[in-house]
């Protein structure tokens, strides 16, 4: 059974949308509730001269206020307020004040609108959404309906499956893109499960020409792209075969010169152990503009997978994450392993399994306990994770006789345990 329209008097009339530019001039709000804390952000978002009227405010409200995002008039509307106004809002709880306040706009020739009685309004708020730029706003003079055409436009604009191809790239800096020329994006895919890329990162992800992906991006997204797309795959095995750094930038170059849209699509985040600077530099240096989406780094996330927080009150006030594709004696070795043993916080290392006795030797002689719990994980965020755990005293032995593969992200410190008697009771990863 559909609910009723809480507007019935909007019924059969039809709005003439608008787009309000707003910036630098008078709005006025009129009341400091739940729905005014709704609508200051869009608001404030324009860059409109916001005047806040009403004695009290939400917390919310009040700290929008305290941040001089909104200018707070601590009392009751009076007749005037609306003067050298453009827009108003009405949206208190007093039916006397919202009419007070129509019948200024009215006469002031102001566009007002009503939380309480849209057919006595001037304006009407629609349900928004933005995506990559684009506001989407949805007029219905239903409330309920219209967010829920809003919600429906916006994600599929966002999970790509409504999609116009119009994507605009900008460089490094803000620069456009240059007329007939192609563009890159270096999109982190997160640590494996595909539902775990960022939303802007699945959209671009679908509008590409070409794909260039690593081993450890997400595989399951792959699938998904149309025929169409060309998939180039950079993946770096450990000691097997490999794609050259020089020529993943070369190819990336190549493809935007020739007009194409290049998602680059890496595991984790393109800035963490992920060379994304690297391709950036490559590219700018091309003349072609990139755009860069952070990722979900495996470094927090696969821990948060097993149950292991990195930090935790009142344990630790920091975490290190660690490249181990060298060992500590390694003339290659950027880390200062003393320093890093005399740290109390936790250790996330990284492309660290085949090092890691080597790594925990060394931490040990270098003054952090033996007993330091430890957890290594495999696969993690994929059906296939799994979790192990031991001491810096064990994990060597521990993660050879468990027979442990990269990816694998360990971790070092007391948070291993610390969530245990809970995580258990928790759903499995992925839900």
């Amino acid at each position: 059974m559909t609910a009723p329209n809480p507007h019935p008097g909007t019924e059969g009339r039809t709005p003439y949308p608008v787009g309000l530019l707003l910036a630098g001039r008078r709005v006025v709000v009129v009341g400091g509730g739940h729905v005014a804390q709704r609508r200051l952000p869009a608001l404030i978002a324009t860059g409109a001269d916001l005047h806040l009227i009403s004695p009290t405010t939400t917390p919310a409200v009040q700290a929008m206020a305290d941040a001089g995002e909104v200018t707070w008039h601590r009392r009751r509307y009076q007749d005037g307020d609306l003067a050298d106004t453009w827009y108003a809002l009405v949206a208190t709880d007093d039916p006397a004040v919202n009419g007070a306040v129509s019948a200024e706009a009215e006469r002031e020739r102001v566009f007002c609108a009503r939380s309480d009685d849209a057919a006595a309004a001037t304006a009407w708020t629609p349900a928004s959404g933005r995506d990559a730029g684009a506001t989407v706003a949805v007029l219905t003079g239903d409330p309920r309906h219209s967010a829920g055409l809003r919600d429906a436009i916006v994600d599929g604009l966002r999970d790509g499956s409504l999609a116009a191809r119009q994507y605009r790239a900008h460089g490094v800096g803000g620069a456009s893109r240059p007329s007939g020329a192609g563009s890159v994006a270096l999109v982190g895919g997160g640590p494996g499960d595909p539902d775990l890329i960022t939303v802007r990162g699945r959209r671009l992800l679908a509008d590409a020409d070409v794909v260039v992906a690593d081993r450890l991006a997400p595989r399951e997204l792959l699938a998904e792209l149309p025929e169409h797309v060309e998939v180039i795959d950079a993946s770096k095995i450990p000691y097997g075969r490999f794609m050259a750094q020089e020529a993943i930038n070369r190819t990336l170059i190549e493809h935007a010169k020739a007009g194409k849209f290049v998602v680059r699509l890496k595991g984790g985040d393109p800035y963490v152990f992920g060379r994304g600077g690297e391709e950036l530099l490559a590219c700018a240096e091309a003349g072609l503009p990139v755009t860069v989406v952070p990722g979900i780094s495996s470094s927090i996330s696969v821990p948060a997978a097993v149950g292991v927080p990195v930090t935790h009150r009142g344990m630790t006030h920091e975490f290190t994450v660690i490249s181990g594709h060298v060992g500590p004696a390694d003339e290659r070795s950027l880390t200062n392993w003393e320093a890093v043993a005399r740290m109390t916080g936790t250790l996330v290392l990284l492309m660290a399994v085949d090092k890691i006795g080597a790594i925990a030797d060394k931490l040990i002689e270098c003054g952090r306990p033996a007993d330091t719990p430890v957890a290594v994980v495999q696969e993690g965020t994929t059906a296939a994770q799994r979790r192990v755990d031991a001491t810096l005293a064990t994990v060597a032995a521990t993660v050879e006789a468990e027979r442990i593969k990269p990816p694998a992200v360990i971790v070092i410190g007391d948070v291993v345990n610390v969530l245990a008697p809970a995580f258990p009771t928790l759903p499995a990863f992925p839900a």
